[in-house]
């Protein structure tokens, strides 16, 4: 297969250069440099993600026929095999339902034109300050024959893209102050103006990369080696230590092994696996036993959104977005507040009266064919995917924790599900992953080592990067619910 040949070919010289620059840890060899006549780059951190160690990630080479088709086949879409992919591979059937839907977003027919696609990736990576994903774009926009000077600053690109700066600020942080004067003020503008079908599709890449930065950050996904950051031209160091752990502000591989999530507090942990099974347990036979009244359980929904905004991390501090990021948007300042604070009231959005499923659906397929399919596939994935494992349990229905975990991301957006005990979200999520939970999604550029090991602890890497793939789908999908039922309205 010519696709598979060419990834092989890129494999089998990515580990040529791994071997000719000799370094075990990071790949460096100051004489053999010198030998060529060249620098050449080192990466600076150890493998996809500073969060998972690399032994843990798959490698290149050393994958199963299913996996080597979804990388040949990145690497054909992309020109690259990214970090991003080398994580998500933990699921191979998310990551093929997430690569397609992304070929078809930035590649095939649409009714933006391509370097309008990337510029917008640009635009919503920036407002997370996701360097990670706004350079990958900067270079994919350039090669699609990009106005260079877009790229030093929003103020230089088409009055067009300017003018969706603001959606894009209030979808990234306040979806739920969205509504139909946002849509015609860019309907209605004159000679600047977005068609329906352009906006839809503009809607969709916007809501894709805000929700991937949250990946980016919650997987503590590593920048490429081209890119700033990812990369180094130092020689190697002496003793046990490696250029790119000095860099990191990391010690010794044996001590990042002790500190490793799965280590800290072995049997606490343990106890937290038993712990969370029994609640599961209780609450299925609660749910068999006596069903909740309409009354409680809306009294429910407004208490568990109300709690929602007393989580925040002691890392909670403003992060300053770099002027290589921050040129893509505009009111850098503007960021997450809750929703019901300062005394601000801003109405249930209950899906009963509009859901992805019977309206957000329909609406997106009708304005951007096939997008719709494939949006709702990936939704479906990722909200069913399931080993029926948990930790070390086997043979586990965890159907429950799925859907505590995608309805307290909607509760936090003020959507409700009438058929839904929020009580149940109490019971099943802890203070230290309501706030990992919170971070991710609202705050995506804030999250540290420190909360992606604070919580479930004895679960596995694998499992833990699941839970991203339900936060930045429960995300995308909230996002969605409110542009398009802006949109709707203003249809009419």
């Amino acid at each position: 297969m010519r696709l598979a040949t060419a990834a092989n070919e890129a494999y089998t010289a990515s580990l040529a250069v791994s071997e000719l620059l000799g370094c075990k840890q990071c790949g460096g060899s100051r004489g053999q440099d010198e030998e060529l006549g060249i620098r050449i780059p080192r990466p600076l951190g150890q493998g996809p993600s500073r969060f998972i160690p690399e032994k843990e990630i798959l490698q290149v080479g050393s994958e199963d026929a299913q996996m080597h088709t979804l990388f040949a086949d990145s690497f054909a879409a992309l020109g690259r095999l990214d970090n991003i992919t080398l994580v998500m591979v933990f699921h191979p059937q998310y990551l093929e339902s997430f690569l397609k839907t992304q070929h078809y977003l930035l590649q095939m027919d649409g009714p933006l034109p391509l370097h309008y696609r990337h510029y917008i990736g640009i635009m919503a990576a920036a407002r997370h300050q996701c360097s990670y994903l706004v350079n990958l774009h900067v270079n994919d926009f350039l090669h699609v024959g990009g106005d260079p000077k877009w790229l030093n600053g929003l103020e230089n690109a088409p009055q067009k893209l300017q003018n969706l700066g603001e959606l894009n600020k209030v979808l990234a942080h306040r979806p739920w102050l969205i509504t139909k004067e946002h849509i015609e003020g860019l309907l209605k503008a004159e000679e600047h103006s977005w068609s329906l079908a352009e906006l839809v599709h503009a809607v969709v890449l916007l809501t894709h990369y805000h929700s991937l930065a949250s990946f980016t950050f919650g997987c503590g996904i590593s920048p490429e080696i081209h890119c700033d950051g990812g990369h180094t031209f130092r020689p190697p160091s002496v003793s046990n230590y490696c250029i790119c752990d000095i860099t990191n502000g990391n010690h010794s591989m044996d001590e990042m092994q002790v500190n490793s999530a799965g280590n800290v507090s072995v049997s606490d942990s343990f106890f937290e696996v038993e712990a969370l099974m029994e609640k599961m347990k209780q609450l299925q036979e609660c749910r068999e036993e006596e069903e909740a009244s309409q009354e409680e359980m809306a009294s429910r929904f407004e208490i568990e959104k109300r709690e929602s905004m007393f989580v925040f991390s002691s890392d909670d501090d403003e992060v300053t977005p770099a002027r290589d990021v921050s040129r893509h948007f505009e009111d850098t300042s503007y960021g997450y507040k809750d929703f019901s604070r300062h005394g601000m009231h801003v109405p249930t959005f209950r899906v009963q009266d509009y859901c992805w499923e019977d309206h957000g659906y329909s609406l997106v397929n009708r304005l951007y064919p096939d997008v719709g399919q494939l949006i709702d596939e990936k939704f479906h994935i990722a909200y069913n995917l399931t080993y029926n494992t948990m930790a070390m349990h086997k043979d586990v229905d965890t159907s429950m924790l799925r859907r505590a975990i995608w309805n307290y991301i909607h509760c936090m957006f003020g959507i409700r599900y009438d058929d839904y005990d929020y009580g149940e979200i109490n019971q099943l999520l802890d203070r230290s992953f309501k706030v990992y939970i919170k971070t991710v999604v609202c705050t995506p550029e804030k999250v540290t080592k420190r909360m992606y090991d604070s919580f479930w602890r004895q679960f596995k890497h694998s499992e833990k990067v699941h839970v991203n793939l339900l936060l930045i789908e429960a995300r995308m999908q909230a996002e969605l619910l409110y542009a398009l039922r802006a949109i709707t309205r203003y249809m009419t």
